[in-house]
């Protein structure tokens, strides 16, 4: 791990953040129970644990480099985007609780499931737009 640390791999990392809030979540919300759900979690846990320690040395790394400005404007291009597709989807699936075509639990299915599919198109217009100039 000698490379130039990316903003593309640093956004692309956000995905799998967004993973561990989903799996965490289903670890805190469901309601029933199995014996392997234990060796789950423990994968779940030992994997979160690696994967800080090693995204801390990549950050520690990123902050030493020189930044790429075209990428940064990609990025904050990009992530307005999203904030526009987010907002939308917050408003949706609060009405769809207030009218009770959800619970709870469901809801909070539906926003982490929004935060994992938010991370993904956040680092496909990323790319995209990084690709070319926009």
């Amino acid at each position: 791990m000698k490379q130039r640390v990316t903003l593309k791999e640093m956004v692309g990392t956000k995905i799998i953040y967004a993973g561990l809030i989903a799996c965490y979540y289903w670890m805190w919300a469901r309601r029933d129970w199995h014996d392997f759900y234990t060796a789950i979690q423990g994968v779940v846990i030992t994997f979160t644990i690696i994967f800080f320690a090693i995204r801390a040395s990549r950050i520690y790394r990123y902050g030493k480099q020189e930044k790429d400005e075209r990428a940064i404007r990609s990025l904050r291009r990009a992530d307005a985007i999203a904030f526009k597709i987010l907002a939308a989807a917050v408003i949706i699936i609060a009405f769809a609780s207030a009218v009770a075509f959800m619970d709870g639990r469901i809801a909070g299915y539906a926003l982490v499931g929004m935060i994992f599919a938010l991370s993904v198109i956040r680092f496909i217009l990323f790319c995209a737009m990084n690709g070319k100039e926009i």
